[in-house]
């Protein structure tokens, strides 16, 4: 199976803040991953690097087989959910997601931004500006931004950030369906076992284990919950 995303031996501070470790991992085509960890493990960094809006200070990032940095081509490939979005508060909704349908290449904008309010529930706001939604609903809007061209690869910050349970359940069904790959980075360990089929511990700038959220379980001790388990790995890690 070819690799969509690769990650290795990668470096990256922020003046004498060393964000990154020497962190490495894959991901194959089709797989859907989850980056777990606290808060400054370094997740939100790893996926700036990987749409390109960083540079590693040293080591190497892929996707596509290609760097996001410098290849723009590749940066058409990819579905970005940043944590704190900012859609163009001075737009409509509909505005906002036609622009960005153009921009990305979608023939028919239009009729995406249609088809994306109606999947998101977006409908009855798409005449709202941005800078009005409450923000559960900008969450909303900026999952459709992230989806409207079909990426190949998807690349999620928190993504069920400020939705109430019902849109939640919606939003992981609707990845649940998805073809491409995607990473979600996460501190909450319920997403990831829900949204992903594998899942990438990181702390202090580097991974300390991977497997799958039935590994995880596996190691649980007699009535031990499953977050003590990656407590347990990160205290082990000295993270």
């Amino acid at each position: 199976m070819a690799t969509a995303i690769e990650v290795r031996d990668v470096h990256k501070s922020y003046g004498h803040v060393k964000a990154l470790k020497g962190l490495s991992f894959e991901v194959p085509e089709g797989g859907k991953y989850a980056l777990l960890g606290p808060n400054g493990a370094g997740k939100t960094t790893t996926l700036r690097l990987l749409v390109g809006l960083l540079r590693p200070d040293y080591g190497t990032v892929r996707v596509l087989g290609r760097d996001p940095a410098v290849d723009y081509e590749v940066k058409r490939r990819i579905g970005y959910l940043p944590e704190d979005p900012s859609p163009y508060p001075t737009l409509t909704v509909r505005e906002n997601l036609e622009f960005i349908a153009a921009l990305r290449g979608v023939e028919d904008p239009r009729d995406r931004a249609e088809k994306m309010m109606d999947l998101l529930g977006l409908r009855n706001y798409e005449r709202r500006m941005v800078s009005t939604l409450s923000r559960g609903n900008l969450q909303k809007l900026a999952i459709a931004l992230a989806l409207i061209h079909e990426p190949d690869v998807v690349l999620l910050d928190e993504p069920l950030n400020y939705l109430d349970i019902p849109t939640q359940e919606e939003v992981i069904g609707i990845l649940s369906k998805m073809r491409a790959t995607f990473l979600v980075s996460t501190h909450i360990l319920s997403v990831a076992g829900r949204l992903t089929d594998r899942i990438l511990i990181i702390s202090g700038g580097t991974l300390i284990w991977q497997g799958t959220f039935n590994d995880l379980r596996g190691m649980a001790r007699e009535d031990e919950p499953v977050e003590a388990v990656v407590a347990r790995l990160m205290r082990s890690a000295g993270a």
